[in-house]
């Protein structure tokens, strides 16, 4: 990977070389910026575990092994969704009143006592800066979402950070999802969880297994 990578550099120099020669220094600055937007893009994709890892921090395994276990939903997900949500601060909170890791309502945590999904008696929906809780909680709401939309994980996801109503709005769409909404914020957001979860998958391969 590194022979490969000092040859395209060599092969781009050359050619920057050249056109600087050809053209002047004016008309290359484009020619420039393509070459460094490139380089930056080679090394994000091929970069090393351990330069990428302080990028995609994976805390609170116990909690997160047990909760997507207990709910069947990935854990690279879990820690996707945490990533994008509070960037793994137990104590944030946002102006509509998420709250915690996987940034949860309240009300969306009494909603899964309500329905059975977690037990109010050990897990307190009150008490979303407590990381097993939250976690406990977002994992049931992602499996709650998984279900409700067939087994579509991008769907769960959209309506994570959309709500339902409009992601079933969306889906009713004759196009794509991605195509499909209508807000910025969670085509971005989609992508963004999606992305995060395969550098966990990466990153920390075989992280969950046997935990």
């Amino acid at each position: 990977m590194l022979y490969s990578a000092c040859r395209g550099f060599r092969i781009s120099w050359e050619l920057l070389v050249s056109a600087l020669r050809a053209f002047g220094w004016f008309r290359v600055i484009p020619l420039c910026l393509v070459l460094l937007f490139g380089f930056i893009s080679f090394g994000y994709t091929s970069a090393p575990s351990l330069l990428l890892r302080p990028f995609y921090p994976l805390e609170y395994q116990d909690y997160i092994s047990k909760a997507s276990a207990q709910y069947s939903v990935d854990p690279y997900l879990v820690a996707a969704v945490i990533e994008c949500e509070s960037n793994w601060n137990s104590e944030a909170e946002s102006y509509r009143g998420a709250q915690g890791l996987m940034q949860l309502m309240p009300d969306t945590a009494s909603d899964m006592v309500r329905l059975g999904l977690v037990d109010g008696s050990e897990y307190d929906p009150e008490d979303l800066s407590d990381a097993e809780t939250n976690i406990m909680f977002g994992c049931a709401y992602l499996r709650y979402l998984i279900d409700y939309f067939n087994g579509s994980t991008d769907y769960a996801i959209a309506a994570y950070n959309a709500g339902l109503s409009n992601v079933e709005e969306w889906a009713s769409a004759a196009t794509a999802l991605h195509n499909a909404i209508t807000f910025p914020e969670t085509q971005a957001y989609l992508i963004r969880v999606k992305n995060a979860h395969k550098r966990y998958q990466e990153l920390y391969a075989g992280t969950f297994e046997g935990m």
